[in-house]
């Protein structure tokens, strides 16, 4: 399944840049609080990552970028969460996931689910991998793979129909 849809690049000189920027954190804001309310809502929706997904994909790495690194501290400013200790490995993943949205969505050119998949596993794959080296326990670092999955699926699903519905 394809959808075309119309992606954007705008530049750090771009007003829309901020303003979508500051748009998708509001929403990596909110839906982690929501996620929250249910036991291991984060681990098992990982809603801080979705913002950043479509911002990235339908509006580039500019976009994802900003999302990703204010999104986590932003929230963790406000509610304590993510805690100090995996701000880093958040914002790591967060990172990688703009650089791959972006780059996946300017080679594809279109919406489909094979490339919302291939970012959904690229992010999560180099990202456990620096969580590994970054974390004392290796197998802490399979936590996403390991919980997350319903996540992972959310976002490659309502990410398909939120880029779809977004002309």
């Amino acid at each position: 399944m394809e959808a075309t849809v119309k992606l954007h690049s705008y530049s750090y000189g771009d007003y829309r840049t901020y303003l979508y920027a500051t748009l998708f954190i509001a929403g990596n804001i909110i839906f982690p609080q929501l996620a929250h309310l249910m036991p291991q809502g984060g681990l098992v929706w990982l809603p801080i990552y979705f913002f950043t997904f479509i911002g990235a994909y339908k509006y580039g790495w500019r976009v994802g970028l900003l999302t990703a690194l204010f999104s986590p501290l932003v929230n963790h400013l406000l509610f304590g969460m993510p805690g100090a200790a995996v701000l880093p490995v958040i914002l790591l993943k967060s990172t990688v996931l703009a650089l791959i949205a972006a780059a996946v969505a300017r080679r594809a050119e279109s919406v489909s689910l094979l490339a919302l998949l291939a970012v959904v596993a690229g992010y999560q794959i180099v990202g456990t991998l620096g969580e590994m080296l970054m974390v004392p326990v290796w197998t802490d670092a399979l936590q996403d793979l390991r919980l997350g999955w319903p996540g992972m699926l959310l976002q490659v699903a309502v990410g398909y129909a939120v880029l779809k519905s977004l002309k």
